[in-house]
């Protein structure tokens, strides 16, 4: 009976996949099937910590992620909990045998935002990016490649820095609500009261750098991977693209998106690189 009960859990952490984030659900549709589920499973889990931080201001957010995160713990020391997510969550994890330390990054930077609002200098803004980004990123790579070590230890630079670029990219077009909706700042020694084009430049140059790290990395990415994170690549290029062009006063006052159809000739057009080895 357990086997059905996984099979909702995995169906839960798909739901919550393709409900939170279109562009995320469609670039997991173009990964291999083998390795789909545990993407969602993977995504499912981060996505319910985030949403506690930062959605759930009539509760209080302390208790409610205390909460989670024992579960979380008992749910990989048990291998099984009645959180859905959390179940879905931890059979990937014993699956790939996840590293713990990964998790625990994760769950303190998530735990951050709890309290801290600013990020003054540097290195508590690398940390931070660690933490709720580039680990996220790690352990997905520990799914593309199978489990294999070698292979992971290869790539893994690449995979921080492509996780880096996406989250930098989340916090420049998310300025409005970040700075206005939770105080929070995340970018040090930017004055995002008064943001302007320099410091937007800044921004997008460090973000393209490691854009440029992380598209080597999927190039060597295994095929049943490598398309799926290429167009999740291609989406994040555009929304950089689109923050490039718009003033830096007007991005703090709006959110940038990507339309749909947009997102489909985005696909079409990276269908056809791909097949062209054209990366």
């Amino acid at each position: 009976m357990k086997l059905l009960f996984d099979t909702v859990s995995y169906n839960c952490s798909k739901l919550v996949t393709k409900t939170y984030s279109t562009s995320f659900s469609l670039a997991t549709k173009m990964l291999s099937q083998s390795i789909r589920m545990d993407i969602y499973n993977i995504y499912g889990f981060v996505r319910f910590a985030d949403e506690i931080v930062d959605s759930f201001h009539d509760y209080n957010k302390e208790d409610l992620f205390n909460k989670f995160s024992d579960d979380l713990e008992l749910a990989l020391k048990d291998k099984i909990s009645l959180n859905p997510i959390l179940n879905a969550f931890q059979y990937t994890f014993h699956k790939y045998d996840l590293d713990k330390t990964l998790v625990d990054a994760f769950m303190h930077s998530m735990r951050m935002d709890l309290h801290k609002t600013q990020y003054l200098t540097q290195e508590e803004f690398k940390a931070y990016i660690y933490g709720s980004a580039d680990v996220v990123g790690l352990m997905c790579l520990k799914v593309f490649v199978k489990g294999d070590q070698n292979k992971y230890d290869a790539l893994k630079d690449s995979a921080m820095s492509l996780g880096s670029a996406f989250q930098k990219v989340n916090f420049l077009r998310d300025l409005k609500a970040d700075f206005n909706d939770l105080n929070r700042s995340y970018f040090p020694k930017v004055d995002l009261k008064n943001l302007c084009e320099d410091s937007k430049l800044d921004i997008i140059n460090d973000i393209e750098m490691d854009f440029a790290k992380g598209l080597d990395g999927i190039k060597k990415l295994p095929i049943e991977a490598k398309f799926g994170v290429f167009i999740a690549y291609r989406y994040y290029r555009q929304l950089l693209k689109k923050l490039k062009k718009t003033p830096a006063l007007q991005i703090k006052n709006t959110r940038i998106r990507v339309s749909n159809p947009k997102k489909i000739e985005l696909l079409m057009r990276s269908y056809v690189k791909y097949q062209l080895n054209l990366m």
